[in-house]
């Protein structure tokens, strides 16, 4: 998320609409809006000034600037995202390009098996390779049509809708291949490592 911590007692009881009950992670409420949970001032950055780097464990170093990061090819996300605070907002769509997409660019080493993603400003957070392939996560500019405002992570952030909200850092701009796993901000503050929502891998030993 780039998120604020709450305790293991936040809950909401708000239902989910008729028919979408069984989309809720286990522990999780339906929120309609889209909360703002951020660490540390919400970051501005104007898109002359934006870019996102892929190196580490690559035979290609790749960096973009916005203009060349809007033509490569661009997929949709159409489905729902859970915050490790206990939200979920069901049926959103976010657009942008896959993580696949840069990936095939950058070409990762054989021993590469984690990724490191910083945000502008600082924020970090850990991510195995093998949940951000195959269609799984984005770099994500828009949210339902509209650019994704700078409260959310725009210009752009990191989309891993499978895992909680924490692990799709807010203002991007580089995503750094291992072969160790090194964790980032809230795993060295008690998060889980992984941060999968239908285990409740909310915090460290879950």
């Amino acid at each position: 998320m780039s998120g604020g911590f709450i305790s293991r007692g936040f809950f909401g009881k708000r239902r989910p609409p008729e028919g979408m009950e069984g989309r809720l992670p286990p522990g999780q409420y339906y929120e309609s809006g889209f909360p703002v949970l951020t660490v540390g001032p919400t970051e501005k950055i104007e898109t002359d000034a934006w870019t996102l780097r892929v190196d580490g464990l690559v035979e290609h170093a790749v960096e973009w600037n916005w203009n060349s990061f809007q033509a490569l090819p661009r997929t949709t996300y159409e489905g729902d995202i859970h915050c490790v605070t206990k939200w979920s907002k069901l049926g959103t769509n976010f657009s942008g390009v896959s993580v696949d997409e840069l990936l095939k660019l950058a070409q990762p080493q054989p021993e590469a098996k984690y990724v490191l993603a910083t945000s502008f400003g600082g924020y970090t957070t850990n991510v195995p390779l093998a949940d951000l392939v195959d269609g799984k996560a984005w770099v994500a500019d828009t949210h339902e049509g509209q650019p994704l405002p700078r409260e959310h992570g725009g210009p752009a952030r990191l989309l891993v809708p499978h895992l909680y909200f924490w692990k799709s850092a807010k203002w991007v701009t580089k995503l750094t291949l291992l072969a160790e796993d090194e964790w980032g901000f809230w795993e060295r503050n008690g998060y889980h490592h992984r941060g999968d929502p239908w285990k409740e891998q909310r915090y460290t030993g879950d």
